[in-house]
């Protein structure tokens, strides 16, 4: 199989992770495992739960530990935290729940735009009314 130059860039050399992402800038994922602190975080003790399973978070960024392993950096709302994250300890949820959440902002974006429409041409027919 051939990759394009952006897809080769991408390949882990890791053998637990896909080839490719399997998650993307933005995704919407769940953690499945605890994240502890491996004593890089020096606001709590070493080995403290930092994120409990099930903690919802967005992927903000991929990027590569020791050019090997897959690492993506997972904001979890509830928290209001960063972490990394490897590939097995993340579920995507999007899938899960059927939430779209750009499909969402459009659908607003597009009542907003109607509803500011009629605003504006009623304002206008208005106007023209008392012109008259």
């Amino acid at each position: 199989m051939a990759y394009t130059h952006a897809q080769a860039k991408q390949i882990s050399a890791s053998t637990k992770d896909e080839i490719l992402p399997v998650f993307h800038i933005g995704q919407r994922v769940r953690i499945t495992k605890p994240i502890r602190n491996d004593g890089s975080n020096p606001f709590h003790a070493p080995d403290a739960i930092l994120v409990q399973p099930g903690a919802e978070g967005y992927v903000t960024h991929i990027g590569d530990w020791l050019q090997v392993i897959r690492i993506y950096e997972v904001h979890f709302i509830e928290e209001g935290s960063t972490y990394g994250c490897r590939e097995a300890e993340l579920l995507a949820i999007d899938d899960l729940d059927g939430y779209d959440e750009v499909e969402e902002e459009l659908r607003w974006l597009r009542e907003h735009r109607a509803k500011k429409a009629a605003q504006k041409a009623a304002r206008q027919s208005q106007n023209k009314g008392s012109d008259d």
